[in-house]
């Protein structure tokens, strides 16, 4: 028997040649504002866990994988997925599948502004 653990993430970072950008697309995707941190080499927009009280991940400016290299990071979103669907092409990105059911829940595959691999999971 397994467990749905919605915290199993423990990091990602997430490489994007325009940190406003993907801010942009990041922050309508999610609802919530993305907060900045300075403290490292390089800014940083970090992304919120799902309850709020910390992070799962950041964005920073690097170099985007191409086309079909890379992981797919998953992130959770409130709410149900057609909408996440449609935020996902308002904010300039691309629904690459139709929502698929799993036990823990259900997802579909996308791509950021970037053409980052995600997966926007409801659980």
């Amino acid at each position: 028997m397994t467990e749905a653990n919605q915290n199993r993430l423990v990091w990602t970072e997430i490489p994007v040649t325009n940190l406003k950008r993907a801010g942009t697309f990041y922050e309508t995707l999610l609802e919530v504002p993305l907060t900045e941190d300075n403290n490292g080499p390089q800014p940083m927009l970090m992304l919120p866990d799902l309850q709020g009280n910390g992070a799962v991940g950041h964005l920073y400016e690097g170099k985007p994988v191409t086309q079909g290299d890379g992981i797919t990071a998953h992130l959770a979103v409130k709410g149900s997925l057609d909408d996440a669907m449609a935020r996902v092409a308002r904010g300039g990105g691309e629904i690459v599948s139709e929502e698929i059911t799993i036990p823990a829940g259900s997802f579909f595959y996308a791509k950021d502004t970037d053409g980052n691999s995600l997966g926007i999971f409801k659980y």
